[in-house]
């Protein structure tokens, strides 16, 4: 017998905005101040045990489905699946590890409590790093999206000192103006053809990013 339990989800979408500095390398070893930004949209999933599903919902190695209004918890063989968990942390993203760079894209899920009368799992607030099963990847290198900006990755201006990272091969109408080729420590790592510093995180946070 199958017991559903709804859960809440924000999907972060594949366009990421952060904040670069444009202009040439000044040599001073700084402190990169762009800041990661982006666009959400809600939606709501559902926790659907069958046998064969691990304790926790959507574990690694676990698979989604994939839609515009729901995300359900599916078997990796099945027609439905699109997805596939590769890495599962508890707590906010702001506050656990960043998934790893090549992310498509990642499920917020809520805390939710399996009901008296009908069982189930009990689910922990936390994240989801998804990849898709099938081609594209928006979070490969150059891919136009995921939730991290990684070396290859290329951005277009916004204005305002902002980019957006969009498709290298401009796809979608929206051509590239950078190409993040480096990541370093700090500015005075970057080339002396850097054109504009885009914030990564993790070890290497500043990305050296040139014209393209």
């Amino acid at each position: 017998m199958r017991a559903k339990w709804s859960v809440g989800v924000v999907c972060s979408l594949l366009a990421v905005l952060l904040t670069g500095c444009q202009g040439p390398v000044s040599g001073a070893d700084g402190e990169e101040d762009g800041r990661l930004g982006g666009t959400t949209a809600s939606t709501a999933a559902t926790a659907t045990r069958d046998p064969g599903y691990g304790a926790v919902f959507l574990g690694v190695g676990e698979c989604s489905s994939f839609g515009t209004t729901s995300f359900t918890e599916v078997a990796c063989a099945g027609e439905r699946a699109s997805a596939r968990v590769v890495a599962r942390h508890v707590g906010r993203v702001g506050d656990g590890p960043p998934c790893p760079p090549t992310t498509d894209f990642v499920l917020h899920i809520s805390a939710q409590r399996p009901s008296p009368d009908r069982g189930g799992r009990k689910i922990a607030q936390g994240y989801a790093c998804m990849r898709g099963l099938q081609p594209p990847h928006p979070g490969d290198p150059g891919g136009g999206g995921g939730p991290r900006t990684i070396v290859g990755d290329c951005v277009r201006g916004l204005g305002d000192g902002k980019v957006r990272e969009t498709a290298c091969a401009g796809t979608g109408g929206q051509k590239p103006q950078y190409e993040v080729t480096k990541a370093v420590r700090s500015r005075a790592d970057c080339p002396a053809s850097t054109a504009l510093y885009v914030q990564l995180g993790g070890a290497d946070p500043v990305g050296c990013a040139r014209p393209v």
